[in-house]
């Protein structure tokens, strides 16, 4: 019997904190067996820290296509990552959805909750400004919207273990069935739009943002609830998430220095382009920058950490953690 997860409040993020992920940013295979293998003292350290199912550079993301990264496919390193500890949460995030068939995603997602019952949180999202990635995976770049709404209208009732008939623009489905089912995976539907948000609070248990001020994450929360209801769900999304780099040293010098190279080869812009989003400097000083956000109703992060040495990320994030742990929502 798979366990379904106890709803979260408030308080219970705030006081355990909400999970934190370590992403580690090696370029080799070397580096990538590292990191996997990193993941698995996190989890037997600080069993409330998430890792993300890709470890390799850029590996926050699902990519395909032209960028020369080792990063092995997003549900196969979730699986993966699913038996190095037997407590170890795992989060994908985000996954392109549009870019696949919903019935063969659920039934991926069905295995993955089997090897870690209550486990494994799906997020999804339509990608970004690369439209090379869609276009050689046959998809107009145009559709990935509406292809996104058709899967996410699917998707659920599939692992719920419901048959789904289905006829839609992009998939036509009659008695689709998913044994043994898989009903209680969250579904995070993340991107920086309107859309997205929208889009999460019509379908998803939460909303993953990146770039966002605190003002901005606060609005999208509540647009999230104002979609829910209009769409009829019995109530909002309560899972909302922030993933963010950050540079974690001595000093705020010395985090820049590991943070802004890193970004820069990753995104090919200047630093200067994501600076304000992107928290560096002692683990007080990150804690500081993430707070209002818990306030503006983040309950997790998923940090990219960058730092001097590779052993000092599940350090500096473990304080992170512990220094949010301590916040207090605001009085109402």
């Amino acid at each position: 019997m798979l366990r379904r997860r106890p709803r979260r409040t408030r308080a219970l993020v705030l006081a355990g904190l909400a999970a934190i992920a370590v992403a580690g940013c090696g370029s080799s295979q070397a580096d990538y067996g590292a990191s996997v293998a990193q993941v698995g003292v996190v989890a037997a350290i600080y069993p409330a820290v998430w890792a993300v199912a890709q470890i390799a550079t850029g590996a926050w993301s699902d990519t395909i296509g032209r960028k020369p990264l080792i990063v092995a496919g997003m549900l196969l390193q979730a699986a993966a990552l699913a038996t190095l500890h037997p407590s170890l949460r795992i989060s994908c995030g985000l996954y392109l959805l549009p870019l696949r068939h919903p019935v063969l995603v659920a039934r991926q997602l069905a295995d993955i909750e089997r090897l870690a019952p209550g486990r494994l949180t799906f997020g999804v999202g339509i990608g970004g400004e690369d439209r090379h990635e869609v276009a050689i995976c046959g998809v107009d770049p145009a559709t990935r919207g509406a292809r996104m709404d058709e899967s996410l209208t699917v998707l659920r009732p599939l692992l719920s273990g419901q048959p789904v008939t289905f006829h839609g623009r992009f998939f036509d489905l009659d008695d689709a069935l998913i044994a043994p089912p898989a009903p209680g995976i969250p579904l995070i539907v993340g991107g920086r739009s309107d859309a997205a948000i929208r889009r999460a609070g019509r379908y998803g248990d939460g909303w993953l943002g990146i770039w966002n001020s605190p003002r901005r994450f606060a609005a999208a929360v509540e647009m999230t609830a104002e979609e829910a209801s209009r769409a009829g769900r019995p109530g909002p999304p309560g899972r909302h998430a922030m993933q963010v780099w950050c540079g974690l040293a001595d000093s705020r010098e010395a985090a820049r220095a590991c943070l802004a190279p890193a970004m820069e080869a990753f995104y090919q812009l200047p630093f200067e382009r994501f600076e304000r989003y992107c928290p560096y400097g002692t683990a007080d000083d990150v804690a500081g920058f993430l707070a209002p956000y818990v306030a503006a109703g983040c309950t997790e992060f998923n940090l990219i950490p960058q730092v001097p040495a590779p052993d000092q990320a599940v350090a500096g994030v473990a304080a992170v953690r512990d220094l949010l742990a301590s916040t207090r929502a605001p009085s109402a």
